[in-house]
């Protein structure tokens, strides 16, 4: 467990080539972040907080298009310590910090999505939709606990589209499918969809429009994802029941204008 937990602060200093990627594309997908030891740790570890907290299902064939997209379960920190020890890792947030070029990133949340063997697709969407944040300066980082061939269904990203604004007030959807599809159809920026090896993570911003494909292995796809923003994020005034949602449950106590400073926003770097 020690050689995890260094490995899980060790620093990683990136490139100004991969700053400057993220910088153009708002994501970046990099290999190597963790090693196998460590995500063969975290796939046991979260698996069965995942298995424990998870609740009867209806059939796959019986859910609605989000429903058959993934598992979801939030901020797993609170449940587990030795979650808690992935999810707070200087390493991870010292990364978030180096592509958002921000002096330190403090926790917005996180989330297991768990991609059932037979799920569907997880619509085009932008995750800025649900935040109520004042700036772009949010970023997730998507880390698989295997490696993910094409037939699992890894991220597929639309590189540069954050700055398309047609689309960003869509929930995940068949809408928003088949509208950011069509607007992404006419544009030029290019889809970026590949596998992921073991220890590949990647990072995208709040509006860079992304999706994944439905998993068509016999297998779980099971990720794990921590969001980070800005230390000096400061909560806005929601423009949709998401962001007020978001507001309740992830920054309970935070003022609009003020920064978010709450005891589930810690400061990680």
């Amino acid at each position: 467990m020690e050689a995890i937990l260094n490995h899980l602060n060790e620093p990683l200093q990136l490139t100004a080539a991969q700053i400057g990627f993220y910088q153009k594309f708002n994501f970046i997908k990099i290999k190597e972040v963790l090693n196998a030891e460590t995500i063969h740790y975290f796939n046991e570890v979260i698996s069965r907080k995942v298995n424990e907290l998870r609740k009867a299902e209806q059939p796959l064939e019986e859910r609605d298009t989000y429903g058959k997209a993934f598992l979801q379960l939030f901020n797993l920190w609170q449940e587990d310590e030795a979650i808690r020890l992935l999810v707070f890792s200087k390493r991870l947030a010292s990364l978030a910090a180096q592509l958002m070029q921000v002096d330190g990133v403090r926790l917005y949340h996180d989330q297991a999505l768990f991609k059932e063997a037979g799920g569907g697709i997880t619509p085009w969407h932008a995750d800025q939709h649900y935040w109520p944040l004042s700036t772009d300066k949010a970023i997730t980082a998507w880390i698989p606990l295997q490696a993910t061939p094409l037939d699992m269904g890894p991220l597929e990203f639309s590189a540069g589209s954050q700055q398309i604004k047609t689309g960003r007030e869509l929930s995940i959807s068949d809408e928003s499918e088949q509208q950011i599809r069509e607007t992404l159809r006419v544009t030029d920026f290019e889809h970026i969809v590949e596998p992921f090896d073991l220890g590949e993570i990647s990072f995208h911003s709040g509006w860079v429009f992304h999706r994944a494909g439905a998993n068509q292995s016999s297998y779980m796809r099971k990720v794990m994802t921590i969001i980070y923003m800005d230390k000096g994020m400061r909560l806005k005034a929601p423009a949709n029941s998401g962001q007020e949602n978001d507001w309740k449950t992830w920054c309970p106590g935070a003022e609009i204008g003020a920064v978010i400073e709450t005891p589930l926003n810690p400061v990680l770097i």
